[in-house]
Parts: C-alpha cells; sequence; structure tokens
C-alpha cells in the first residue's frame, strides 16, 4: 500500500497511454488532475470504476479535473477499454510498473486466499501544483465519483 499522503508531491511519471501518447505529470501543471489506479482493464469493477467516472467527466471538467487512468495492461488492451465503454479519459499502459511503483500503488494482495502481486485500487487528487490533494484508499466503484468531488 502507498505510504503517499495528502500534502505530499505527486511522483513524477511518464508513460505511454491507450493511443501511444506519451503523458507526463508536467503536461498537467496548472490543472487538477485525478489519476485512478485499477487492476485489469474490461473486468467488472474496473469497468463499474471507469464508467462511473464517465458518466460524471462533465462535472469533473466543469470543476477544472482532468482525469487519467492506469493499469499494468497493454496499449492495445487499454484502447479496447477505451472503445467498449466510450471512456473519454486516456488511459496509461503501465507495463514496467514505472507508475504503479512511484505512487506505490503494486504490491502483494490477497484474493481467495491466494497471495500474489498486483495493483492496489487506488486514486490521487492532485491539485494544480502537483501536491496530493486526496488519497482514496477504499474506493467505491460505482460511487467513485462522490469521493472524489
Amino acid at each position: 500500500m502507498t505510504t503517499l499522503k495528502v500534502g505530499d508531491k505527486a511522483p513524477n511519471f511518464e508513460a505511454k497511454d491507450n493511443q501511444g501518447i506519451t503523458r507526463k505529470l508536467s503536461d498537467y501543471a496548472g490543472k487538477k488532475l485525478v489519476v485512478f489506479f485499477y487492476p485489469k482493464a474490461d473486468t467488472p469493477g474496473c469497468t463499474a470504476e471507469a464508467c462511473n467516472l464517465r458518466d460524471n467527466y462533465h462535472t469533473f471538467q466543469a470543476r477544472g479535473y482532468e482525469i487519467l487512468g492506469v493499469s499494468a495492461d497493454t496499449e492495445k488492451k487499454q484502447q479496447k477499454f477505451v472503445d467498449k465503454y466510450d471512456l473519454p479519459f486516456p488511459l496509461l499502459a503501465d507495463e514496467d510498473h514505472s507508475v504503479l511503483n512511484a505512487f506505490e500503488v503494486w504490491g502483494p494482495k490477497k484474493f481467495m486466499g491466494r497471495e500474489y502481486d498486483g495493483i492496489h485500487r487506488t486514486t490521487f487528487v492532485i491539485d494544480e501544483k502537483g501536491v496530493l490533494e486526496d488519497v482514496i484508499l477504499k474506493v467505491k466503484t460505482k460511487e467513485h465519483t462522490a469521493q472524489i468531488l
């Protein structure tokens, strides 16, 4: 689990999105940014979370927020996820785990008695100066917009 907390500087990151465009923290200087980490594209919980954010995207934009999703899926898998659910925001394909590690969301997990390394579903809200405004560890996938705003 991440040790990052409100008031910390957001980690610098750089990764390609679903369209092969390189995205980095500095691209969002002067803007508010929601970065949500999810385990796997096109799975039930991750779909619920992404679609909740999609359905409220206009509200985020009206309040000056940009949104970025991040998982370890490939660019191709991320693009299929975007296409299938008409997601209006980019999804980073962090196959080398550089962004996951920078935000400390990759690590040991338990599911049905099995231990393995994976992505801890976590959302970071970053202010215009690159400082963490909120860190959401207990994400409610179907009500995520309400948790953020």
